[in-house]
């Protein structure tokens, strides 16, 4: 697919596989190799940013194979802590690939995705950091 389509964003045609009241996902990772100005995407690796009708995150989804290379998780489907633990550990990565798409990004979040990452790196490792502490 061109750069210019959107392939950050999925709305559900039919129920979700997810074990939420999802409406929509927006794609954070996935493996991709661009050819002839192309993003071609595979997905034995990937991120997914679970969303409700209204736009409200509700919880990460990670490929089995990110799952078997972290066996402190228990479920491909992650909230809260867990879900930010493993944001942060891929947080270049998701940052590197979604600046493939920072038009879309921008479209999404209001702010392009190197600035976005940044002030959530902060964010995300205060909340961790804090959960830590009670």
């Amino acid at each position: 697919m061109k750069k210019s389509e959107t392939q950050l964003i999925r709305v559900y045609k039919r129920q979700s596989k997810s074990q939420w009241d999802d409406h929509s996902t927006v794609l954070l990772l996935a493996d991709h190799q661009i050819e002839n100005d192309e993003i071609q995407l595979s997905f034995n690796n990937y991120i997914y940013l679970h969303r409700n009708v209204a736009g409200q995150i509700i919880g990460i989804s990670i490929s089995k194979s990110l799952l078997e290379e972290h066996a402190e998780l228990e479920s491909q489907y992650l909230t809260g802590i867990d879900a930010y633990m493993m944001l942060l550990i891929y947080i270049e990565d998701i940052a590197a690939f979604c600046g493939l798409f920072s038009n879309e990004f921008i479209s999404i979040f209001g702010i392009h995705p190197n600035y976005y990452y940044e002030a959530a790196e902060q964010y995300w490792s205060d909340l961790i950091i804090a959960a830590d502490a009670q």
